[in-house]
This record gives C-alpha cells, sequence and structure tokens, in this order.
C-alpha cells in the first residue's frame, strides 16, 4: 500500500478521529467518532472505508472500527452546533 493510497489516508483520519476521542468512555467515544465521520466525511469516503476494513488486515482503530459498524446508543460528548445564525458563538467559545 502507498502513502498516496486513498483507503490508506482515510484510515489515517479515522484513526486520528479515534485518537481525540480515546480519553472519553468507550461507548462516548464511538458515539463521537461515529457523529463526526457521518457529519464530515461523504458517504462515498465512509463506503470506501467500510469496504477497505473488510479486509482483516486494515489497521483501523477498534473504537472508528466500532463507530462504523454500530448506531451508537451514547451520546457524543461534543455537543451539537448551533444553526441558528443568532445563536452563534453563545457558549460555544471564550474566544473573543
Amino acid at each position: 500500500m502507498s502513502a498516496a493510497d486513498p483507503a490508506e489516508k482515510l484510515v489515517r483520519m479515522a484513526n486520528q478521529i479515534a485518537a481525540f476521542f480515546r480519553s472519553y468512555p468507550d461507548d462516548e467515544a464511538v458515539a463521537g467518532i461515529h457523529k463526526h465521520i457521518v457529519a464530515f466525511w461523504t458517504p462515498r469516503m465512509r463506503e470506501q472505508l467500510v469496504a477497505y476494513c473488510a479486509d482483516g488486515d486494515h489497521g483501523l482503530d477498534p473504537l472508528a472500527l466500532t463507530a462504523l459498524e454500530v448506531t451508537p446508543k451514547a451520546r457524543s460528548p461534543i455537543p451539537d452546533a448551533v444553526t441558528d445564525p443568532h445563536e452563534q458563538g453563545l457558549g460555544a467559545s471564550d474566544a473573543g
């Protein structure tokens, strides 16, 4: 597999997301990973990663693999962003 392999890049990105959520309890981590991948990845990216992971030697973090395989019952530890432009920034950040 080369560094330019798209599947390898998807695995690397999913593993980075999993690393971010590693400090949370497993059920919350899986929910957070699932939420991020569904929100920010295209369906094609998700399908490519799932297809690639059908091979047993994929290198995907176990939490990320679980997040791809199930719909989590736990809530993500990351709160939903607001969609109302009038609410943007309210309590979301202390950056001035």
